[in-house]
C-alpha cells in the first residue's frame, strides 16, 4: 500500500471505531460478564463491538484478513491483516471503570503499519501509520523525551502479567527503584505514552491485538518500541516511550528481545 492507501485504510479503521463506540457506550455499566476458557472476562459489548468492527472493515477492505480477540481469525492469503481488540481493558469496563479502549491495527506480512487507539469515555482517538505521524483527534502528538527515571512517570501493566512473563523480579525492582511507577494499564496507559504525559511503559504478556497498534503509533510519535520474548505461547512484551528511558527500562528485564518481523508472523498463525 502507498501512503495514500494508508490514509484510506485509516478512514476505514475510524469508521469501524465509530460503530464500536456506539455498541460499547450503550452497554457501559449495563452489561453482564462471563469468563472465557482462558480465564479472562468477556461481555456482550466486546462481542457486539467486534462484530460491528468486522462488518465495517470487510465493507471497506474486503480482501484483507481480520483477526480479533473474540472471534478468531481468517487468512485471505493477501499478506494484509487487520487485528482487533474491541475492548482492551474488559476488566475495567466490566466494573464500571472508564479506562478502556478499542484497538485496531493493519499489518503487512505480519508487521504493523497502521494503528488506532480509541478511548470512548474520554472522546480521544489516536491514529497513525507508517511515515504518516501520529495524531490525537486530528492533532499531532509526540512522546516524551525525558531521560531521568527519577522524575519520569513510568506506567506498567498488571503485576500478574509480569509473573506470567517470568518477570516478577523485574517488577519488584522497577517498583523499588522508580519513584513514579504507576499502574496505568491496557491501552489507556499506551495512549498516555503517545500523548507524552507518561514517559514510558512496560507491558508484558500481550496478544498480537494488544500490541500491534501501539508498535506503529509509538514510533510514529517519535518514540522507541522494543518487543520481548514471553514464555506463554502467542504472547510478547513491550517496552515503549521516550527513547533514552526505553533502553534503561529494558535493562530491568530478563527476557530476550525479539526479532519482531518473525514473531509477528508467528503470532498470526
Amino acid at each position: 500500500m502507498s501512503r495514500l492507501d494508508f490514509a484510506q485504510a485509516a478512514r476505514a479503521a475510524e469508521a469501524a471505531a465509530d460503530v464500536a463506540r456506539r455498541e460499547i457506550l450503550a452497554r457501559f455499566r449495563h452489561t453482564t460478564t462471563e469468563i472465557k476458557n482462558d480465564g479472562s472476562p468477556v461481555t456482550e459489548a466486546d462481542r457486539a463491538a467486534e462484530r460491528a468492527i468486522r462488518a465495517v472493515l470487510k465493507q471497506h477492505t474486503p480482501d484483507v484478513a481480520v483477526v480479533g480477540e473474540e472471534f478468531g481469525g481468517e487468512n485471505s492469503g493477501s499478506g494484509w491483516c487487520w487485528t482487533i481488540d474491541p475492548i482492551d481493558g474488559t476488566i475495567a469496563y466490566s466494573r464500571g471503570i472508564p479506562l478502556f479502549g478499542t484497538l485496531i491495527a493493519l499489518l503487512a506480512e505480519g508487521e504493523p503499519v497502521l494503528g488506532l487507539i480509541d478511548l470512548p469515555t474520554l472522546n480521544e482517538r489516536y491514529v497513525g501509520w507508517r511515515n504518516g505521524g501520529c495524531r490525537r483527534n486530528g492533532k499531532p502528538v509526540r512522546v516524551s523525551q525525558e531521560r531521568d527515571l527519577d522524575s519520569a512517570i513510568i506506567a506498567h501493566g498488571d503485576a500478574a502479567y509480569f509473573a506470567r512473563a517470568g518477570e516478577t523480579e523485574a517488577f519488584r525492582r522497577l517498583a523499588a527503584e522508580i519513584p513514579y511507577f504507576r499502574g496505568y494499564t491496557d491501552c489507556f496507559g499506551h495512549a498516555q505514552v503517545l500523548g507524552g504525559g507518561v514517559a514510558a511503559m512496560v507491558d508484558l504478556n500481550l496478544s498480537i491485538w494488544d500490541a500491534a497498534a501501539t508498535r506503529v503509533l509509538v514510533t510514529e510519535a517519535g518514540g522507541t518500541c522494543l518487543c520481548f520474548c514471553d514464555p506463554t505461547p502467542q504472547k510478547i512484551g513491550l517496552v515503549f516511550g521516550s527513547p533514552p528511558l526505553v533502553e534503561k527500562l529494558a535493562a530491568f528485564l530478563g527476557n530476550e528481545r525479539l526479532d519482531t518481523d518473525t514473531r509477528s508472523k508467528e503470532l498470526l498463525k
